[in-house]
């Protein structure tokens, strides 16, 4: 049967990838993008256009589009600024935390109508940063660690409500954002010795197929031998 799902940050990356396989196998996308034109060759059925660092945006966004009712929604959309907390500017601590932690709780919040009318689920796209945090990590690390916190608390309040919530902990995959953290860190990376990006959109999109009986809370990934983040000598 056809669901009908939101997918954050669909112009790229894991979120096209996952815009590109539900819609494959018949799914209803509704991609959010902070542009139309980020969107321009993603398969969708509805656009949600908003950017996530103004979070006060949602509510009219979420108006506009009139979900009702929604199988799903995958909080994939986020931002990296890697650097020790000296090199840290109050800037980007906003920016990081409106995009990575604020926007997912409010859009969430608006959603949960449609979502309990569904018995839904609710992905949250964390990273291994929300577990640990390493040197330059600290507004990234903050914001995922805040993530976790989050899903958290809205599992135990929306259990009795039959919506459930998965958080997933990629860690070393192919992405665009990872090639700009390894950048911005000064380390090697290596392709070979990262999970593909349709490895892990495989794995979610499975995720949203459990049975009804189930949930999967968390799930953490990573490839077979993973080059480790590091600054050359």
């Amino acid at each position: 049967m056809s669901k009908t799902i939101l997918v954050t940050g669909a112009g790229r990356g894991l979120g096209r990838t996952l815009a590109e396989r539900l819609s494959a196998r018949g799914d209803r996308v509704i991609a959010h993008a902070r542009s139309e034109s980020a969107l321009e060759r993603v398969p969708h059925a509805q656009a949600l256009v908003a950017d996530l660092a103004e979070p006060e945006s949602l509510a009219a966004a979420c108006a506009e589009a009139g979900i009702e009712r929604l199988d799903a929604v995958i909080h994939n959309a986020g931002i990296a600024h890697v650097a020790p907390v000296t090199e840290q500017s109050l800037e980007w601590w906003q920016r990081t935390l409106a995009v990575n932690v604020t926007a997912p709780a409010e859009l969430t919040r608006l959603l949960l109508p449609a979502l309990r009318a569904a018995r839904g689920h609710v992905v949250f796209v964390n990273s291994g940063a929300g577990l640990s945090a390493g040197a330059k990590w600290s507004s990234y690390a903050a914001s995922k660690h805040a993530v976790k916190a989050l899903a958290d608390a809205l599992r135990a309040e929306e259990r009795p409500n039959g919506v459930r919530v998965t958080s997933v902990f990629p860690s070393h995959f192919d992405t665009d954002m990872q090639r700009s953290v390894r950048e911005q860190y000064g380390s090697d990376y290596d392709v070979a010795r990262a999970t593909s990006v349709d490895s892990v959109a495989k794995t979610i999109v499975d995720l949203l197929g459990v049975p009804a009986d189930m949930v999967v809370n968390e799930l953490r990934i990573e490839p077979p031998n993973p080059l480790p983040i590091q600054a050359r000598n």
